[in-house]
């Protein structure tokens, strides 16, 4: 039988991104993202509601997330589900979460964050800003006022 499980989640951050390096140097980010759903009742009511979803990202991915996301962020997740149990103090706990295979951030730059090499992220481990590589200034432009944000 065959197995697929794929995730692709769009929506905006929470809470500020949470960065932690293991004991081996890797990177690991905990994002807390909440996915908007409207849609409209049998007699014809506007609704909304919203899913909070908890998204692991590791690597390089994961130092970029903490280095240009912020509470509020855009951004599109593509990744897969992945359950977890465990038990403590007697008490049996589960959550599912999405582990991020590609993060792509959908706003312009956070306030206070450093674009470095031109505006977009260097080495982003597949994390991409969204509409493909930050456009380059027009030809002759020198000061920031010409950014396309």
């Amino acid at each position: 039988m065959a197995n697929f499980n794929k995730v692709i989640l769009m929506g905006n951050l929470t809470r500020p991104p949470e960065v932690k390096y293991l004991s081996s140097g890797t990177a690991v980010c905990d994002l807390q993202m909440a996915v908007n759903r409207r849609y409209k009742t049998a007699d014809g009511e506007q609704k909304e509601e919203a899913c909070f979803v908890s998204v692991t990202a590791w690597g390089k991915t994961a130092e970029l997330c903490g280095e240009y996301l912020g509470k509020g962020s855009p951004l599109l997740v593509d990744g897969r589900l992945k359950y977890d149990a465990w038990e403590k103090d007697g008490q049996k706990h589960n959550r599912l979460t999405v582990v991020a295979e590609n993060v792509q951030f959908l706003g312009g730059p956070q306030r206070g964050a450093v674009a470095r090499d031109g505006g977009e992220p260097a080495g982003n481990g597949g994390s991409k800003p969204a509409g493909g590589p930050a456009a380059a200034p027009a030809e002759g432009a020198a000061d920031d006022d010409n950014l396309p944000f």
